[in-house]
């Protein structure tokens, strides 16, 4: 179980590791491509290492990004959550009320469609420009990706179990608890992991349109201050952090399938 366990993590994580790394080489090239760009505006990796960390400002800057982060993961977080949940709850009443999910899935993907930035208005008009509006928005942002992905999980669920929960007289919510939700594990994870990165975008978008606080309002005020280094820094910052909470994700996931998941009984080759 160990080896499996090793084996698949390296097989998630060293993709990531590799995607990090060609992150770097595309930015150095691209600001070498472009050198109408100028290094006033233009910062290379190795000038947000000065500003961050060899700079005699760097702990201050530090700092003031810093504080900014965790602004922004404590708004991801709570919309990420609620999404999540969401998520989970409507495809749940989708998969078992096939009138509900006809009623109200058109409605859901109409809503889709809508810009997130023709929504922000309305939003902010309705829960205010603080932390509630800010997770509201991001909750949008992972809801609809997560429902669909989770309803195709809960629907792949062996008919041949479902039907011996049935047999035994099980309810429909016996059914989805114990066949249809572990089968749905892998969709559940694979939803996490795309709602990570769309939380924080959602929440950096939340902070620019509706609460004016973390980075991202920081970045917004970046641009006319000519702070071009604190804007690529909080850039290159969030971008690692989406990485690694990415990673994160899959990490957990890796653990929990290689235990719980179809193939956890299976001895690997």
């Amino acid at each position: 179980m160990t080896t499996t366990v090793l084996r698949r993590l390296g097989r998630f994580l060293l993709p990531l590791v590799t995607s990090l790394i060609l992150l770097l080489v595309i930015w150095t090239l691209f600001l070498r491509l472009f050198p109408q760009i100028g290094p006033r505006v233009g910062k290379t990796p190795a000038d947000i290492w000065t500003y961050l960390v060899t700079a005699p400002g760097a702990p201050a800057a530090r700092q003031a990004i810093f504080d900014d982060l965790w602004i922004t993961l404590t708004d991801a977080a709570s919309g990420f959550v609620v999404g999540m949940l969401g998520a989970l709850g409507v495809a749940a009443l989708f998969v078992l009320y096939s009138a509900v999910q006809q009623t109200f899935m058109p409605v859901a993907m109409l809503l889709r469609s809508v810009p997130l930035v023709a929504l922000s208005p309305i939003v902010v008009l309705v829960f205010g420009r603080g932390t509630v509006g800010v997770t509201v928005l991001t909750a949008i942002v992972v809801f609809f990706p997560a429902l669909v992905m989770i309803m195709t999980g809960l629907r792949e669920a062996p008919r041949q179990a479902m039907e011996l929960v049935a047999a035994y007289g099980g309810s429909r919510w016996t059914r989805l608890r114990m066949v249809a939700v572990p089968a749905a594990l892998p969709s559940v994870f694979a939803a996490a992991r795309i709602s990570v990165p769309g939380a924080l975008i959602g929440a950096l978008l939340g902070e620019w349109l509706g609460s004016g606080t973390g980075l991202g309002a920081s970045l917004v005020r970046a641009i006319p201050m000519f702070q071009y280094s604190r804007l690529w820094a909080s850039i290159a910052v969030v971008t690692v952090v989406s990485v690694l909470l990415y990673a994160i994700v899959g990490v957990i996931e890796n653990l929990v399938l290689a235990r719980f998941g179809p193939s956890a009984g299976r001895v690997a080759n």
